[in-house]
């Protein structure tokens, strides 16, 4: 049965009678049976026919010349322009409609690209083919398969449809890659797949889904359209176009990207993604916010850049690097963190803020020039502040509860605080309150060393070594006295919720913490030992011949 062209494909071309005739060229044997066929002059032995370019040897062959027609029998070759080659055991041709219909062991070549079927139609006026029973087509290093086809040798342009299957290499050798759909546009010129419909592509470990795109087989390359998603041993993929190189196994996404590790429960959401499957390298960055929901709480986190290294891959002893640059913001409901740069390390579960951290939980707030907090399994286990630690609890809108020191540490239990530790120039101000609960008094101490135990997220007791202080009643605190000299208090910089964190508010103008200088030893010279000691340090000498001896006298080698 003949397929029938739409003017959409063929571009509303009309299809008119051609003129030109069919010639027949040779035959062993001409003759006549009304037995056969009433108006066919039957041919047999190294038919030829030729018409408008195309020429044709058979068998044997039914010649209508009235319709300027005939039917191929046996060993059918016909051949249009030396480009075009179709090779079949039946072949009915139309001469005024132009039309050809190959059957059984049908081969059609063109180029690089082999049809395979045993059913294809040929309209030589649209340049179009078509398989209608199934068919295979072999092209550069590529096999498809499907349904129905249909090629177009002037634009070197194929559509498949229903149950299409795309492989690379061909066999025999081993598929490297799969691509399964239900509609499918293929280039044999460029080699390159168009993605029409929804489609699965297989490449080892690596799936695509995509219902628009494109694949170039050979630089083994895909551009995805329309939130194609990639996925990867518990890693998925999406965003609005994504980016596959087979070869080298790397990713980009762009626009709305969503990248989930299902393996170690995070994900990072952004405009732009990058992920290298061979390394676990991955980098997401443009209104970037990396999400873990490891835990009992999500946590939302938004940086310019996050990066994710990852080290001993496909072994027993993996671990990662994560590191948040610049100005990273953090909420949990329980925890919210602000710092221009973060690193996080799964060997040990350390998460390391630098350069004016500043960490929140309920009414606490610490800060430092550095801050490290340490996991024990999804809980915090302890929270190290170094140099110029400050740790604040808001009583009021006017009292506070103010420890500064060298280096602070909290220790939790089942997330509850219940030991907190100060060293280094410690100065305290602390209000207790009696059974009433009422403030009675503000404790202002100074030492070297403080232990403070809480219970039920109530100072338990308080061990210091020896210590300075001064009590002031409530209401003859000076105001001098309220806060230490360090005091700050950055609620305006808090995060309030996940969608705080892509709003960067800087500290004020003057509330920064201090730059440390860390001196260095100094660099000493021989002659300066000497001026220390007393001795006599002579100039040096102006005679070449002394200055190039080091036994005479006078000369400093140092």
């Amino acid at each position: 049965m003949m397929a029938v062209t739409s003017n959409t494909k063929t571009g509303g071309k009309k299809r008119t009678p051609s003129d030109s005739k069919v010639h027949l060229l040779h035959a062993d044997r001409l003759f006549f049976d009304e037995r056969v066929h009433r108006t066919a002059q039957i041919l047999v032995g190294n038919v030829k026919f030729s018409h408008d370019g195309v020429l044709l040897d058979c068998d044997s062959a039914l010649y209508y010349e009235a319709t300027n027609s005939f039917d191929a029998f046996g060993n059918v070759h016909m051949n249009q322009g030396d480009t075009l080659l179709l090779d079949s055991e039946v072949l009915y041709y139309n001469g005024l409609d132009q039309l050809a219909r190959a059957r059984y062991d049908v081969v059609l070549k063109h180029g690089t690209m082999t049809i395979y079927t045993d059913s294809l139609d040929y309209d030589r006026l649209y340049d179009l083919g078509y398989f209608f029973e199934g068919g295979r087509v072999l092209d550069h290093d590529n096999q498809l398969t499907s349904d129905w086809g249909e090629y177009s040798p002037s634009k070197h342009e194929s559509v498949f449809n229903y149950n299409v299957r795309l492989v690379n290499p061909a066999p025999p050798a081993k598929p490297e890659t799969v691509l399964i759909s239900d509609t499918l546009h293929y280039n044999t010129e460029t080699a390159i797949a168009h993605i029409v419909g929804p489609s699965n592509i297989e490449n080892g470990e690596n799936h695509i889904y995509s219902e628009l795109g494109y694949y170039d087989t050979q630089a083994k390359h895909s551009h995805l359209l329309d939130r194609s998603i990639l996925t990867n041993n518990g890693k998925r993929l999406v965003g609005d176009s994504v980016v596959w190189n087979d070869d080298v196994a790397i990713a980009e996404a762009f626009g709305n990207v969503v990248y989930t590790d299902v393996v170690n429960k995070n994900m990072f959401t952004g405009e732009y993604c990058y992920y290298e499957d061979m390394t676990g390298y991955v980098m997401a960055t443009d209104s970037a916010v990396a999400i873990d929901y490891s835990q009992q709480d999500t946590m939302y986190a938004h940086a310019d850049t996050f990066k994710v290294f990852t080290y001993n891959i496909d072994t027993d002893s993996t671990y990662r690097i994560v590191h948040a640059y610049y100005h990273m913001r953090a909420f949990r409901r329980d925890v919210q963190a602000v710092c221009d740069s973060m690193i996080y390390d799964t060997r040990d579960s350390i998460l390391i803020m630098y350069r004016d951290p500043i960490l929140w939980q309920e009414g606490q707030q610490q800060l430092g020039e550095e801050i490290r907090i340490f996991f024990s399994g999804s809980d915090i286990d302890s929270v190290q502040v170094l140099r110029q630690a400050l740790s604040v609890e808001k009583i009021d809108s006017i009292h506070y509860n103010q420890v500064s020191g060298h280096e602070m540490h909290s220790y939790f239990r089942g997330g509850e605080l219940y030991l907190s530790t100060s060293e280094g120039n410690v100065f305290v101000n602390y209000y207790p309150f009696d059974e009433d609960s009422i403030m009675v008094e503000l404790n202002h101490t100074e030492t070297s060393l403080l232990k403070m135990y809480v219970k039920e997220r109530k100072v338990d007791h308080i061990w210091m070594p020896a210590a300075t202080g001064i009590m002031y009643p409530i209401p003859l605190i000076p105001p001098e006295a309220l806060y230490l000299q360090n005091f700050a208090w950055f609620d305006y910089v808090r995060p309030r919720d996940r969608f705080d964190i892509f709003e960067w508010r800087p500290k004020k103008a003057g509330t920064e913490l201090k730059k440390s200088v860390r001196h260095l030893a100094p660099k000493q010279k021989l002659s300066d030992i000497r001026k220390q000691r007393g001795i006599d340090v002579p100039k040096p000498s102006d005679n070449p011949e002394k200055a190039d001896n080091p036994e005479q006298p006078g000369q400093d080698n140092n």
